[in-house]
């Protein structure tokens, strides 16, 4: 039973689980199919930014950058649709390419200019924010193109296309981070960075691709989230990085670095969409549901921060019987 509470992917399903039962046992809308199916869909955003905020905490890092990303991208994609006349099939690589720049800059500043990835990404969450709002003199642009929507809505052997997305990026992390020499870099850079560059590692490189894959895997999600609105606002994204963060660290990435599972942010951000969508379905307010994130945050922090002695506990609860135990049992036999 301690190896099973030991293993980093039972804690994360449970919580997940748990979630699911306390929504759907006070609300009987929830498990309605039109309710899950717009569950699934409201999770893949949050899920795949989350990918990239994941593999940053694996190196020790933060980024609070994404959804302010997010919003400065969806103007520039509306921008190069709406008023440049670029094609589609154009733009959503250049949006993935300028998303790749942007995490690399960050990157750059933090890595090489020995800069906090906090103070970085604070100050990249104001500068992008303020430069989507130079766009269009600040307002929103609507109806980009017909064919932008079937990215997000459309369906593939009558499976929602966010799904196809979710599947390709978790396994194609997941294979990085555990059977390839970058992953085991991150691990070893979050883990120890005056052990990994003694071992030859490059860190200050390993630092910068990890918000290279974080800026990339925010375009994807600036993709959707234009896809599913078929608009660009610099008001998009606001509080997704927190909810990025949030999914890796419920799902047991540790913020001091070097140790997590990548498919277990996937379950976190399940379980953070799957409160959302509780709490918006008994009509909780906005400010309500801030609270509520910030507190979830709160929690998984210190679950995180007190590790050690939640798996003493459960050592003592479902462990082998103490070495006296063992020795009262030999005499009675």
């Amino acid at each position: 039973m301690k190896r099973i509470f030991d293993t980093q992917l039972i804690g994360p399903f449970a919580a997940m689980v748990i979630v699911a039962l306390i929504v759907a046992l006070t609300t009987e809308r929830f498990l309605n199919p039109g309710n899950l199916s717009n569950l699934s869909l409201q999770v893949s955003i949050v899920a795949l930014i989350a990918i990239g905020s994941t593999i940053v905490i694996f190196a020790a890092g933060i980024d609070l950058s994404s959804g302010s990303m997010v919003a400065l991208l969806t103007m520039i994609l509306a921008q190069m649709l709406k008023f440049v006349g670029i094609p589609l099939f154009l733009a959503l690589p250049l949006i993935l390419l300028m998303g790749g720049l942007l995490g690399l800059f960050i990157g750059l500043i933090t890595a090489y200019g020995r800069i906090p990835s906090f103070i970085t990404t604070l100050a990249a969450l104001i500068a992008f924010r303020g430069l989507a709002l130079t766009f269009n003199n600040g307002s929103p642009i609507f109806s980009l193109d017909p064919a932008l929507e079937p990215i997000f809505y459309g369906k593939l052997f009558g499976v929602p296309m966010p799904f196809f997305y979710l599947v390709f990026f978790y396994v194609l992390a997941a294979f990085t981070m555990n059977f390839t020499k970058l992953g085991r870099e991150i691990y070893a850079v979050g883990g120890n960075p005056a052990a990994a560059v003694l071992t030859g590692i490059n860190v200050r490189k390993v630092q910068t691709t990890t918000f290279v894959i974080a800026g990339f895997m925010t375009a994807v999600g600036a993709i959707l989230m234009s896809a599913r609105l078929n608009s660009g606002s610099p008001n998009y994204g606001q509080t997704l990085e927190l909810q990025a963060i949030a999914a890796a660290v419920v799902g047991g990435a540790s913020l001091a670095g070097g140790r997590g599972n990548i498919l277990a942010t996937l379950m976190g951000a399940m379980t953070i969409v799957i409160v959302q969508n509780g709490l918006n379905l008994n009509a909780a307010p906005s400010s309500v549901q801030n609270i509520v994130l910030g507190l979830i945050i709160l929690l998984a922090v210190g679950i995180d921060m007190w590790r050690a002695e939640i798996s003493a506990l459960m050592g003592r609860m479902f462990g082998r019987p103490s070495s006296q135990q063992s020795s009262n049992v030999k005499k009675e036999a």
